[in-house]
């Protein structure tokens, strides 16, 4: 199968979040399989700054942009250690900025402006390159007008007719909404600024667009793909999404083991795996502990977060719950992220009352986030509403028992500890539903407690370490998926 995927962002050639996690990882999986896969996204500065090698390709673009062109070109990379070739679009004007799609805290005036061109650009690349790809992969709203492009302009050219389009919601919060007027820069008929296609409350949005107009969609784990249906978690488009449910699938994300693997992640003081965890988690605990500046004791629990400081990742209820546990229980605590100024704030006096209980790093290192996933007994999660979430797996991985809110991939993942289940044996961390202190509160105490008996939390930690999140078997499921949209569009075409 040939498949292209374009995505705003794909590690390790830039980055701001877990989409350019997925985007570099599953075209690698899925080139494993033996498939054909090539990626396309844009040419930013971070890309330059990426250390990857980067060489032109001599093709040059001439794109419209409303009543005007705008030229760029073409660049070529791979992926790191395969033979994924990676596309960059680049237009110095728009994409060769410090950061990625805002500066300042505020989102750049000419976004729209800067995905048109890079949607045009995909479809225009597919041409020049003569990509011929069967699927066409792609993701959120800065790829939203793609689908669109192909059912409207390039339906009857040859070699489009036939592509099928995927299109992944990774985070239905992020929509693409820009000024109505901005609809004269895709270049596409007024016509399509209705209700049912492109316009949302008299603004253009690009996420609902590639719902819209994609063959098929995806979201990033089953419970997001339910949740994003009702009025509570839909985010307005709860209707338009739902109208689509027969050719929605919830696919979990995967984690990338070459990175994320305790027995040979360089980060750590000790690599460790199933068989010898006790050993191997006490001695990156004991290192973490002093790395951070809080006591070495290993008896009493160990709790880590690392993320985004802010109240989607439960940090209201978590500033209701920490300051009591930091006063009262015989708990230690380590933080590492960084979001909103007033959560700053909140841990760093906490941080500086108990320093023998709270530890927090207000920043963000890619080394000791691995080491906090493996020092750490457990890993807190509680969040209002998470699409898929990374760290929990990576958390069941190092042995770090997860404890969670059950909403989204949180709760496809991360199965509570409560008697049933661990009398059945499913049981490999702990989750609450009503978002609340009070629950998180609750959850806590049962988590500590379980870890005093070291028969049961044994059980717990090694039934997480042997369950498969690996990108290999997300990959599968997407082939699945990608091969029943092919033979869907086909049908279409013939029909």
């Amino acid at each position: 199968m040939k498949i292209l995927l374009a995505s705003a962002e794909v590690t390790p050639f830039a980055k701001t979040g877990g989409l350019a996690d997925v985007c570099g990882a599953l075209p690698l999986a899925l080139s494993e399989l033996e498939h054909e896969v090539a990626v396309i996204m844009p040419a930013y500065q971070q890309v330059y700054q990426s250390g990857q090698q980067i060489e032109s390709t001599g093709i040059s673009l001439d794109i419209p942009i409303g009543s005007h062109y705008v030229s760029g070109e073409l660049l070529r990379s791979t992926l790191p250690n395969s033979n994924v070739t990676v596309y960059l679009v680049r237009q110095d004007n728009y994409f060769n900025r410090k950061e990625l799609y805002r500066a300042a805290g505020e989102d750049y005036r000419d976004n729209c402006e800067r995905f048109v061109f890079f949607s045009r650009a995909v479809m225009e690349a597919i041409h020049l390159l003569d990509l011929a790809p069967e699927v066409l992969h792609v993701n959120d709203w800065q790829t939203g007008l793609i689908p669109a492009y192909l059912k409207i302009e390039y339906a009857s050219v040859r070699g489009f007719e036939d592509i099928a389009t995927v299109m992944t919601i990774h985070n239905l919060a992020y929509q693409g909404q820009f000024w109505h007027w901005d609809m004269l820069m895709t270049g596409l008929d007024w016509k399509y600024f209705n209700w049912r296609e492109m316009e949302f409350f008299g603004r253009l949005n690009l996420l609902k667009t590639g719902i819209v107009f994609a063959d098929a969609i995806t979201t990033v784990s089953p419970r997001y793909a339910q949740e994003i249906q009702t009025a509570e978690d839909g985010a307005g488009l709860h209707g338009v999404i739902a109208h689509r449910s027969e050719v929605l699938s919830g696919i979990l994300n995967g984690v990338d083991d070459r990175v994320w693997n305790p027995s040979c992640d360089p980060h750590l003081a000790s690599n460790y795996d199933v068989s010898n965890w006790q050993e191997g988690k006490a001695k990156c605990k004991c290192a973490l502990q002093s790395e951070i500046g809080l006591p070495t004791r290993p008896e009493v629990p160990l709790i880590g977060l690392v993320g985004r400081l802010a109240c989607q990742k439960g940090f209201d209820l978590i500033g209701e719950v920490l300051p009591k546990w930091a006063e009262s229980e015989d708990v230690q605590w380590v933080f590492l992220g960084t979001g909103e100024p007033e959560y700053h704030q909140l841990l760093e006096i906490i941080g500086e009352k108990y320093p023998d209980r709270v530890a927090v790093q207000l920043g963000f290192s890619d080394a000791l986030a691995h080491r906090i996933e493996a020092g750490s007994d457990m890993f807190l999660m509680p969040s209002q509403y998470e699409p898929c979430g990374l760290n929990q797996m990576y958390s069941l991985k190092y042995g770090t028992v997860p404890i969670v809110r059950a909403t989204g991939g949180l709760a496809d993942t991360v199965i509570d500890a409560n008697q049933q289940n661990f009398t059945t044996q499913t049981a490999n961390g702990f989750s609450f539903e009503h978002y609340s202190p009070f629950a998180l509160d609750e959850t806590l105490r049962r988590a500590c407690k379980m870890f005093g008996d070291a028969a049961s939390w044994q059980q717990l930690v090694e039934r997480g370490m042997r369950q498969d999140w690996s990108w290999n078997r997300s990959a599968q499921h997407y082939v699945d998926f990608y091969q029943q949209t092919i033979s869907r569009v086909r049908d279409a075409v013939l029909s």
